[in-house]
């Protein structure tokens, strides 16, 4: 990876039922491109991974949901598998955390299944996005613009629709991570039109 990501702290959101691969591989290239990056998941211990529908292997989780501080954070992850979202979404702590991130405008990547606790911490509306097909009518309805790319980027969220997307999918997360909080780019975005001048007093 070109950007590097020294001093910047990363939390990767799941628990039980997260797709293997979604996981495993954007908090290796996290770490690889110098990230604290850190499994955290409402309960400690360990996760349960899955290889689509079947069960694959457990991974430790680095930080407890009621000890994590999403101030603390510089970014977010979100990977899929259906079991992981789903639980997630009945998590009221789960969705405060998630929500933190939206509202600090804080860069959030979201794989496949893993878009769909963005709807409930209100981080959809107006944005373009793509995800696992199934959750299209969901996004669409939460007042995202959906579409059918291999990954997209809009104003630091970063989302992808299936593994094998994920080279592009860490690609784009590293370099969104690495610029950092978008605060403002929004009212940039709405205010291209200029101005009129202000009058002469």
């Amino acid at each position: 990876m070109a950007q590097r990501l020294d001093g910047k702290r990363i939390a990767v959101l799941a628990t039980d039922g997260f797709e293997q691969v979604e996981l495993e591989r954007p908090l290796e290239a996290l770490r690889q491109a110098g990230a604290q990056a850190e499994v955290v998941a409402p309960d400690g211990g360990e996760i349960q991974g899955f290889n689509h529908h079947d069960k694959g292997s457990k991974v430790p989780v680095d930080r407890p949901l009621a000890e994590a501080d999403a101030e603390a954070y510089d970014g977010l992850v979100l990977p899929g598998g259906v079991i992981n979202p789903d639980q997630l979404r009945l998590k009221a702590e789960a969705i405060d955390f998630v929500r933190s991130f939206v509202q600090a405008q804080k860069p959030i990547a979201a794989i496949c299944h893993g878009p769909w606790t963005l709807i409930d911490a209100g981080g959809v509306q107006g944005r373009r996005m793509t995800s696992w097909q199934s959750l299209r009518t969901d996004l669409t309805n939460a007042g995202a613009q959906w579409v059918d790319e291999e990954v997209v980027v809009d104003r630091g969220l970063v989302t992808s629709r299936k593994p094998q997307d994920l080279d592009a999918f860490c690609r784009k997360m590293i370099e969104e991570f690495a610029e950092g909080r978008h605060a403002g780019r929004g009212d940039r975005l709405q205010s291209d039109t200029p101005s009129a001048p202000p009058p002469v007093a």
